[in-house]
């Protein structure tokens, strides 16, 4: 399968990941942040189990548990605290800071080099995202700042060990494994320090299946096929996305406005993600990338 096919595949996963900020806040209850990831990560987890029926062996417990809390368990707690404490702009901003995150831990855990274009491209598209998001009266808050950072290093982790750690099973089966275990962690931890919820409605039940199974299971299945397929600094930048679909969504569903500043804002995004794919194609990075495939092997 030619690489454009596996970036096309792999950007559809934040692309659907932009409808979380429309979903959250006009399908789901406030104020239960861990229990609507915990709701979000375990049955889809469950369900790609038993389609699967494929569990970790004991040596990939401990791994397959640290991914399960940095790609899911505290990603996306931190991910509603600080969409409930922020302005959507300022929290999508923040979050964007992953992909230069990346490129960072990707240098120290997996050898890869850094390369000016990819972090030129990963800054261009930060400033993109606040130009396309950010409104003038946004008010600072620094516990939601604190979590949007803190989800930003989350996901970055957890994308470049998904990297670093590949087991011999298919995608669906390391997705589940993940899945399952980031909603275990987060289940006792929902039920400890948060209220039940009040029952649920239709449109709150509909809004966590979509949450569950297609902003989970299917979408995560083809964000860790491009983890192992793509360059960890080609992947991250394609996370910025999501902003663009969730500004896209507010104008079609919502009849929000766009202003000139936000289509320049969508414009230099769309633009840096593709300089991000093009900076991270060197034959350099070609090389680097097959010998850390080849040492993934061997792990």
């Amino acid at each position: 399968m030619s690489r454009s096919t596996d970036i096309f595949l792999t950007a559809l996963a934040p692309a659907i990941w932009g409808s979380t900020y429309l979903v959250t806040t006009e399908a789901l209850p406030d104020g239960y942040p861990m229990t609507l990831a915990a709701l979000r990560a375990l049955p889809a987890g469950l369900l790609l189990l038993l389609i699967t029926r494929c569990l970790p062996p004991r040596v990939w417990l401990g791994r397959v548990f640290l991914l399960g809390s940095f790609n899911f368990a505290l990603f996306w707690t931190l991910l509603f605290v600080a969409a409930y404490r922020l302005p959507g702009g300022v929290a999508a901003t923040l979050g964007s800071l992953q992909a230069i995150m990346v490129i960072g831990m990707a240098r120290g855990w997996l050898g890869t080099p850094v390369r000016i274009g990819a972090v030129l491209s990963a800054v261009t598209g930060v400033l993109g995202v606040a130009l396309l998001l950010v409104s003038p009266d946004a008010s600072p808050d620094l516990v939601g700042i604190a979590a949007a950072l803190g989800g930003a290093a989350s996901m970055a982790a957890g994308t470049v060990l998904s990297r670093k750690w590949q087991p011999p099973v298919s995608t669906l089966s390391f997705t589940a494994w993940q899945l399952t275990a980031g909603g275990l962690i987060l289940l006792p931890m929902a039920l400890l320090l948060e209220p039940a919820l009040p029952p649920l409605s239709i449109g709150n039940i509909a809004g966590l299946a979509w949450l569950g199974l297609i902003g989970a299971a299917a979408t995560y299945v083809l964000w860790f096929r491009g983890i192992a397929r793509l360059e960890p600094g080609a992947v991250s930048i394609l996370g910025m996305m999501s902003p663009v679909t969730a500004v896209l969504l507010g104008w079609i569903w919502l009849g929000q406005s766009l202003s000139g500043m936000q289509i320049l804002g969508a414009a230099i995004v769309l633009a840096s993600v593709w300089a991000g794919q093009r900076a991270n194609l060197s034959p350099l990075g070609k090389l680097v990338d097959r010998s850390a495939t080849n040492r993934m092997k061997v792990v």
